[in-house]
């Protein structure tokens, strides 16, 4: 696969050819089915045009093949996000879960993961770890302030002090 197919289907796609692009990775896809970073623009692609089923298989192919970097990164949430719109909690989590093995630091993982904890009813993680990303990662003064009490909390939100 060289890079100016690539570049041509960004184009394509920047100018809201989306079903052109897709219709161009699919054909791709089939060809180089070992090339990660095809097999990954397709996933985006169908995503993006609201064809979740159709993306996974993409995805799953561009993570096996070695998908690098920041792509690997965003996959793990395409496919994680997509796992959840499709109401395939576990299967979510599971990507999830996979994808902050190998990029700890992702606070958008974090953030995706718990709403599918929400949707597990899994509440009480949900919100820890939401509360621990806001602790974080917000530049509100208030939150700043308060950021050691609300990591605290976070960490037992059912504790009663008196």
């Amino acid at each position: 696969m060289n890079e100016i197919d690539l570049t041509h289907i960004r184009q394509l796609r920047m100018a809201g050819e989306h079903e052109a692009a897709q219709s161009e990775l699919v054909r791709l896809a089939a060809e180089y089915p070992q090339d990660p970073l095809v097999q990954y623009e397709t996933a985006c692609v169908h995503d993006f045009l609201g064809l979740e089923r159709a993306a996974v298989p993409f995805y799953h192919a561009a993570l096996a093949y070695g998908l690098a970097g920041e792509e690997r990164r965003s996959a793990y949430l395409g496919l994680g996000s997509t796992y959840r719109a499709l109401g395939e909690y576990e299967n979510s989590a599971a990507v999830f879960a996979e994808g902050l093995a190998h990029f700890p630091e992702a606070a958008e993982l974090r953030l995706f993961l718990a709403m599918t904890q929400y949707n597990l009813g899994q509440a009480r993680q949900a919100v820890s770890a939401l509360l621990h990303l806001l602790a974080e990662s917000s530049a509100d003064p208030f939150v700043q302030q308060y950021g050691r009490a609300i990591r605290f909390y976070a960490d037992d939100l059912d504790a009663v002090y008196e």
